[in-house]
Formats: C-alpha cells, sequence, structure tokens
C-alpha cells in the first residue's frame, strides 16, 4: 500500500522546525540539519526550501547555502505555526517578586517594569503611559547589540538615535490594537532603523489612570513562544501594582 504524503502539512513541519533552528542557534539551517529531524533525503529538503523561499517565507544570506526566515515567514510562524508555552512557576515567583521592589509612585512603577522586562528577556524593556506625548523608561539596549544580527554599526546608531529620540518609537509603542499583545515584525515597524528588529507591545490596564504600554524590542529571531507570556504576565503584575499606587 502507497502512503499518502502530505505536501503541505510538511512544508509547515519543514518551515516550523527551520525557525525554531535559526531562532535557537542564529545561524543559516542547511537542509542536511533539517533532513535528519525528519528522516528524509537533503535533495528533497533543499527542494521545500525551494517552494518555501518562493513563498517568501525563508531567504539565502549572502552566499551561505542555508536558509534564513523573512518577515513574511516569522509572521507565518506566529499566526499559524507556534504554541505558547506556559511560564514555569519559578518564573513567575521572580517575575511577582522582581515587580514588587520598593515602589513610592507611578513613574517608579513603570521605570522598575522596564527593567524588569529587559532582566528576564535579555531584550531591552520600554514602559509608557498613553497620556505622556514624548516619555518613557527604557532599559537593557546593550543586550540588543550584542545579539549576532547586529554588527553593521551605522545600523546600530540609528537604532540607538531611534530610541533615544523616542518620538518615532512611541507612535509604535501607542498604535491601536485589539488583545492584550501585539507583534510588530521586521518591516511592520515602519522603519528602516528597525527592519531587523521585532516589537512585542502589550497592553496594561490600570485602575486609576489610563492604559499603560509595556514592550520589548529586540531582534526577529525572538523567542516568541517564551516572551509573548511573559509580556502578558509582567502587564498582569503591574496592572495589580498600579490599583495600590
Amino acid at each position: 500500500m502507497v502512503r499518502k504524503v502530505d505536501y503541505n502539512s510538511r512544508k509547515k513541519a519543514v518551515l516550523h522546525t527551520a525557525i525554531n533552528r535559526y531562532i535557537k542557534n542564529a545561524l543559516p539551517v542547511a537542509s542536511d540539519e533539517i533532513a535528519r529531524e525528519f528522516d528524509l533525503s537533503s535533495a528533497t529538503i533543499r527542494n521545500i526550501f525551494m517552494d518555501l523561499e518562493e513563498a517568501g517565507f525563508l531567504k539565502h544570506p549572502y552566499t551561505s547555502g542555508g536558509r534564513v526566515p523573512t518577515d513574511k515567514g516569522y509572521r507565518y510562524y506566529l499566526d499559524y505555526l507556534f504554541q505558547q508555552i506556559d511560564l514555569l512557576t519559578e518564573e513567575k515567583e521572580r517575575i511577582i517578586k522582581e515587580c514588587n521592589r520598593k515602589i513610592g509612585k507611578f513613574d517608579d512603577a513603570l521605570e522598575n517594569t522596564s527593567e524588569v522586562i529587559s532582566e528576564i528577556t535579555h531584550y531591552a524593556g520600554i514602559a509608557s503611559f498613553l497620556e505622556w506625548q514624548d516619555k518613557f523608561f527604557y532599559k537593557g539596549l546593550s543586550y540588543i547589540l550584542e545579539q549576532p544580527e547586529f554588527k553593521d554599526v551605522s545600523r546600530i546608531k540609528l537604532l540607538i538615535k531611534m530610541v533615544e529620540e523616542k518620538q518615532q518609537l512611541l507612535k509604535i509603542i501607542n498604535r491601536d490594537f485589539t488583545g492584550k499583545v501585539k507583534v510588530y515584525i521586521g518591516s511592520e515597524l515602519g522603519f528602516p532603523e528597525m527592519e531587523n528588529c521585532s516589537l512585542i507591545v502589550a497592553s496594561c490596564k490600570m485602575k486609576n489612570h489610563s492604559s499603560g504600554r509595556l514592550a520589548v524590542l529586540g531582534p526577529m529571531r525572538m523567542q516568541y513562544n517564551h516572551i509573548i507570556p511573559t509580556m502578558e504576565y509582567i502587564s498582569d503584575c503591574l496592572s495589580q501594582i498600579c490599583e495600590e499606587i
């Protein structure tokens, strides 16, 4: 009996595996790596890679034989392929402890939260209040500069300038969106200075204040399945703290 192959499902599985591997290793993914995992020939995986590249989900970096995800690939991954993971009890306890450092006023809570986001995610943490038109707190920009994607000095300078001048980044963070978390990937941010970045924004409801926004800024190669639930949990913790301020 001939086994029927679901080529579409296999293609999705290969894309999922390739993106996960790139997120973990920051290296172009070679066909023979994926072939071993799927018990398929390298030639078969190369053909699938070609299909995924033609569809705009993967691309060749420079002269490398491996592939890396595109903005479109990451978006498809987020919308259809990945699954959030539950935070460990130890992680939740650490977040609660860090968020509840001695806080005297609302500004202190936001500044502290930006630091918590940075410490937990190892990317840049940002906290803002929607009524502020020219202010946010940020910590951990140096984490971004340590990532292999950010070796171009001129691009780094543009990114740092954008963060420090704040206005353009605030426009993105303060965009309206439905749901608790919004993810902007690469070109979705709308600024060439951030084309290698992703921004995960979480809304934060407060009893005695209008909405706040929390964000993590990092490379497109983020562990979305962990960072998204982390941002949701930090947002809940800050909402609870701000009710008591």
